[in-house]
């Protein structure tokens, strides 16, 4: 009897991790397939972050949007600030962000040398990794840019996505915390 029952598990078993990687890569095959692309604007109300936050500020003076797209639909967002101080608030941020676009605009169009990640969201698991990824690359690639920092809200979930990610926390502030990624 103790033949017979063996191959039978080892069947089971080796049909059972078939079917499991299967499901594995049509769970994250969406990401293979994604794309980050510059947004002119983004629903709000899906913000956990900051949806009090209005399209005309996310894309204000040095402020952008971006997202990762897969068969025409949007995953993930991440929204920017390129400034040349790390700011402790929005309302620095906003103050920060306008004066570096400013000060670009009378030399070299190019902005600040800091992006500054204020928000980020994700529809679809895996989407929130792969957009800091995806913005990872785009920064390596610039010419300006030379640090990626967060101004992020003082929440567990905050800290350790970030940290999860490979952020350093930089700074504790009033009401928001900085991380920094590490840009090689």
């Amino acid at each position: 009897m103790k033949k017979k029952f063996n191959p039978r598990i080892k069947a089971r078993i080796r049909k059972n991790k078939q079917v499991l990687n299967k499901k594995i890569d049509n769970f994250f095959g969406w990401v293979k397939g994604a794309k980050l692309v510059e947004l002119k604007e983004c629903n709000v109300e899906e913000d956990p972050v900051r949806p009090e936050l209005d399209n005309e500020f996310r894309t204000g003076f040095g402020r952008k949007i971006y997202g990762v797209k897969y068969q025409g639909e949007i995953h993930a967002v991440m929204c920017f600030a390129y400034t040349n101080q790390i700011p402790k608030s929005v309302d620095e941020l906003e103050k920060l962000s306008t004066d570096a676009f400013l000060q670009s605009a009378m030399r070299d169009q190019k902005g600040g040398q800091i992006a500054i990640a204020y928000t980020v969201w994700s529809k679809k698991k895996g989407g929130g990794k792969l957009i800091v990824k995806e913005v990872f690359k785009k920064i390596k690639k610039s010419n300006h840019l030379n640090r990626l920092v967060t101004l992020s809200p003082l929440t567990e979930m905050a800290t350790n996505f970030h940290e999860r990610n490979g952020a350093k926390l930089v700074q504790i502030n009033e009401t928001t915390q900085n991380f920094e990624y590490k840009i090689i």
